[in-house]
């Protein structure tokens, strides 16, 4: 079954809302935590008092940051710089508040409502102090957010790869832009959640989380409880985009509350307390410079960028500001290259994965910045792309990365006629020569991605898939990843019912429950497939073979003269000699010949694999330069992410992924104003993209298999992320760079355009 578009089995219940999330689970004696969150940017506790709390209507408990506090170490970061101090941050603020949204006070009662009004009975006493806002101003401001980490600065990163000085002396010319991606957040549809509560002689917890054993792991290491005594359930989840893949405070003190009340204790966040709360991505500035020959030969590139990572590094660590240190290059033979990283603390919510997570800012550096070469030279953006990219296969970048396969060509070329390129230009030209008031902009992306990486919190962490045949004749999937809109239910289903000719319908694919598949790496940067699907195939194929074995010991035949067609084994040649795939299920059930019940197969996957997925993205956009509107007209992605199972999934992957690319293109951005005050803290103040802001979109594939995997699977789920917003933007200043308009501040918004259109 793999290549069927088969419709996602999954998507009725999820549709409908006969389904299971996070705030629907509620044990008997459930209890609600409400959190008191810093109204204030940057303070020092005086005091805190949450005397008056204890007697309020149905409260239960109350505690503040020195009732949890975690020790020296604080929330552990993975990937520390252990050259330099590092901020602490604690379950709830201790003396200090750092960014508006930091929890300060947890109050549990009976009731979510009545935890929320209790709230109202908490003095805190804040004394403000300076804030700072600002990553290139924190390195040189007399405030720091965290008085033991001098400059603000908690991590520094550099590698380099060839002589970049020899480089930049060989070139013609020399472009240097400096890009800023603003900072954004997941606003998944389902806002975070948790529920805690005792279980036997210990606690399991259920969590709107991508990572259920990361959080198993972590709340070990927070609590002191063995992981052993820790179920972690991510039911069906709605969306995470990287938000979710952390263990965050509020789940460190509703279990805590549950292990002190001996009482289950749930939180659910507002919409308001997500996107002031959750981690957020991007807001990164990268300055750039390309050494070029005047016939567009790319020789050097030099990166110094500069991250805002908030008040503290997140749980998962620098990962928007390093996730694509190694993918600057591109698709592009360069001679040489450097990269300066600086990670900046400010008062401002930790910055972490976001769909991406580095390598769609990446993406855009390199992709914005051969535009500009492009421009500079007076070269057709993508005739220059033509004369640059690799085309041999593997290619060792002096990023540090070896592309395993591709075809830049093949792509481009495919979504080029798709797009309609040259027509689009003779219009731009019409409109340009007849001073049209409304501009046409094209914007070219064509990108590469590592896929499959791993968040190496534990030694001994490892996926596995387990598959097995059930009495009924249909066939059990259990996985440790967990899906969370992604369709991880339909894939696996079609990978079992091709291999074993089991109904697809009669798959049945457990996962997200730690006790049930106690180990895995869990689900983010698009690793799912590559890793997870190969182990789900490889243990369908030797669940198969088990029962050919079986099957052949009920036919008195040999396992190499049968074949599996239609649901039975048969001798080849010889129909009529045949058994049925479920009477040999049976069979093991009843120990024939010795065998296991259910013929039950265990594959471990291939730990570090890692797939390049790449492809052309092309954007048509109308702009309107009396009003400074953009319109996206015209979008076209061709993407290569090798073997395809489901293309209704991958187009979907796509379409999401494109959405939000567009939206931090032109609409999207986490603002604080300058006091330090969130000012987008509701989906009023936030504008996130519907469908009438989109365009239909023109979705296409090339197909390179990736020999990393045996499946020759890449990776889908975060391409589109990746190229939408070099597309966009770079259409935007396609269209109006013949008007003398410089670079455009993203988001791309309507004043942004007029203001950039008065300048010029």
């Amino acid at each position: 079954m793999i290549g069927d578009p088969q419709r996602r089995k999954e998507d009725d219940r999820l549709v409908t809302g006969r389904t299971t999330w996070t705030a629907n689970v509620r044990p008997p004696g459930t209890l609600h935590v409400a959190f008191l969150r810093s109204p204030v940017p940057h303070g020092r506790l005086r005091r805190v008092d949450v005397a008056g709390v204890l007697g309020r209507p149905g409260v239960v408990a109350a505690y503040t940051g020195d009732d949890l506090t975690l020790g020296p170490q604080g929330i552990r970061t993975i990937g520390r710089d252990r050259s330099r101090p590092q901020p602490v941050q604690q379950p709830l603020a201790v003396g200090t508040v750092r960014y508006p949204g930091e929890p300060v006070v947890a109050v549990v009662a009976r009731t979510a409502a009545a935890a929320a009004d209790a709230l109202e009975a908490v003095e805190v006493d804040y004394e403000p102090l300076p804030v700072v806002g600002d990553a290139r101003a924190a390195l040189t401001s007399p405030v720091l957010v965290h008085d033991h980490v001098p400059g603000n600065v908690c991590f520094e990163h550099e590698q380099a790869a060839g002589d970049l000085a020899a480089a930049v002396a060989a070139a013609d010319v020399v472009v240097r832009r400096r890009f800023a991606l603003p900072r954004v957040a997941p606003v998944a549809m389902e806002p975070r959640c948790v529920v805690a509560g005792p279980d036997g002689d210990g606690f399991t917890v259920w969590s709107s989380t991508q990572t259920p054993h990361i959080v198993r792991h972590e709340l070990a290491r927070a609590t002191g409880l063995p992981a052993a005594r820790l179920r972690v359930v991510a039911p069906d989840v709605g969306g995470a985009f990287g938000g979710k893949v952390c263990t965050y405070a509020e789940d460190i003190v509703v279990l805590e509350a549950a292990r002190r009340l001996g009482r289950p204790v749930a939180w659910t966040a507002t919409r308001s307390e997500d996107l002031a709360a959750t981690t957020h991505g991007r807001v990164i500035e990268q300055e750039v410079s390309v050494a070029a020959t005047r016939d567009g030969r790319l020789l050097g590139l030099e990166v110094r960028l500069v991250a805002d990572v908030g008040a503290y590094i997140s749980p998962v660590g620098a990962g928007s500001a390093l996730g694509g240190a190694t993918m600057y290059p591109g698709i592009y033979r360069f001679e040489a290259y450097s990269l300066t990283a600086t990670g900046v603390l400010t008062n401002r919510t930790p910055v972490g994965a976001y769909r991406g997570a580095g390598r769609p800012e990446a993406t855009y550096a390199i992709e914005r910045a051969v535009d500009e070469v492009a421009a500079e030279l007076g070269i057709d953006p993508v005739e220059l792309r033509r004369r640059n990219w690799v085309t041999e296969f593997p290619y060792a970048s002096l990023g540090g990365e070896t592309y395993d396969v591709g075809d830049h060509a093949a792509s481009t070329e495919r979504a080029l006629a798709l797009f309609g390129y040259d027509e689009l230009r003779t219009e731009q030209r019409a409109r340009r020569a007849a001073g049209d008031p409304v501009q046409l902009g094209i914007g070219v992306s064509t990108y590469v991605e590592a896929c499959g990486g791993e968040i190496q919190y534990a030694r001994d962490a490892r996926e596995t898939a387990t598959v097995r045949l059930l009495p009924t004749g249909g066939a059990e999937v259990v996985v440790g990843s967990s899906p969370y809109g992604t369709g991880h239910a339909t894939s696996w289903s079609q990978l079992v019912s091709g291999v074993l000719g089991v109904p697809f319908d009669d798959v049945r694919v457990i996962h997200g429950d730690t006790a049930t598949a106690p180990h895995g790496f869990d689900s983010y940067g698009s690793r799912s497939l590559i890793v997870v699907g190969a182990a789900v195939h490889e243990a369908a194929l030797r669940t198969r073979d088990k029962a050919r074995a079986l099957a052949a010991e009920l036919l008195e035949a040999d396992p190499a003269d049968l074949e599996l067609v239609e649901g039975a084994f048969r001798v080849k040649g010889t129909p009529t000699a045949a058994v049925a795939l479920r009477e040999v299920a049976l069979r093991s059930y009843d120990g024939a010949a010795g065998a296991e019940p259910g013929l039950t197969s265990v594959c471990g996957s291939r730990a570090g694999t890692l797939t390049y997925p790449h492809g052309c993205h092309l954007a048509a956009v109308e702009v309107d330069t009396e009003t400074g509107h953009v319109r996206v007209r015209r979008y076209v992605a061709v993407d290569d992410v090798g073997t395809v199972v489901n293309p209704l999934i991958v187009d979907g992957q796509v379409h999401g992924g494109v959405a939000q690319g567009i939206g931090e293109a032109l609409y999207e951005e986490i603002a604080y104003d300058g006091a330090g005050n969130l000012v987008t803290s509701t989906l009023a103040d936030l504008t996130v993209p519907a469908a009438p802001d989109l365009p239909s979109f023109v979705t296409d594939r090339t197909c390179t298999p990736s020999p990393a995997t045996p499946l020759g699977a890449k990776g889908a789920g975060e391409a589109g992320a990746i190229a939408a917003v070099p597309a966009v933007v770079g259409a935007v200043h396609d269209a109006l760079r013949h008007l003398g308009v410089g670079e455009v501040a993203v988001p791309c918004t309507p004043e942004r355009v007029w203001r950039a259109l008065h300048r010029s």
